[in-house]
């Protein structure tokens, strides 16, 4: 049975490490910021949707993803202050895009885009957008020193109901790659053959996804 689990994007959820300090004292300093937008960028599963949720739910705004950007999205944008959208790949029309950006400069708005690029490297077609997109605050999520890695690891295990020696989130952490994205994979192996095997997650369960 493919059960669900439920991730927890709370505050107090959010480690606070070297890789990701600059981006999460931004979030905690607004709206004391230079610019009215802030890019945070870096590896998919680095902590960019949780600093959202933990911005809207401090300051209130809205939250879309970028397939979600339409013309009949800009009358929800009239009614806050703070506009975040989540893994923006530049998939969506150039001119919405620049669009937001002009909504958000005249109403003196604040907008959060969370992409994996910093968005003044994208390849616009665009040449309006291509200028105002380098108009922003700009910060990056590092991959994550062990400090980080241990808590992602314990907190991916406790949003799955898994209670988790310590030596071995030690062990894991000296063999695995220093990546967001091995670490999500990897950590899904495990859980999903310690599942077949009707067994705890141990050394040899660890050993074999290894």
């Amino acid at each position: 049975l493919n059960f669900k689990y439920k991730q927890n994007f709370n505050y107090n959820d959010f480690y606070v490490s070297e890789s990701n300090y600059y981006s999460f004292k931004l979030i905690e300093k607004w709206p004391m910021w230079e610019k009215n937008i802030l890019n945070i960028f870096g590896e998919k599963f680095c902590g960019k949707t949780h600093l959202a949720n933990i911005f809207i739910n401090k300051n209130k705004g809205i939250k879309i993803k970028e397939e979600e950007i339409n013309d009949a999205v800009f009358k929800k944008f009239k009614l806050y202050e703070n506009i975040i959208i989540d893994d923006y790949k530049n998939k969506c029309d150039e001119k919405l895009m620049y669009s937001i950006f002009n909504l958000v400069d005249q109403d003196n708005k604040y907008l959060i885009i969370n992409s994996r690029t910093p968005i003044n490297e994208i390849n616009y077609e665009l040449n309006d957008l291509k200028s105002r997109s380098k108009n922003c605050l700009f910060a990056k999520i590092d991959n994550p020193d062990d400090e980080l890695m241990f808590a992602i690891i314990l907190k991916s295990f406790s949003d799955r109901q898994i209670l988790i020696d310590k030596k071995l989130i030690d062990y894991i952490i000296k063999r695995i790659d220093r990546s967001y994205g091995k670490i999500e994979e990897f950590i899904y192996k495990v859980d999903e053959l310690s599942l077949k095997k009707k067994k705890a997650i141990d050394f040899k369960i660890i050993k074999e996804i290894l």
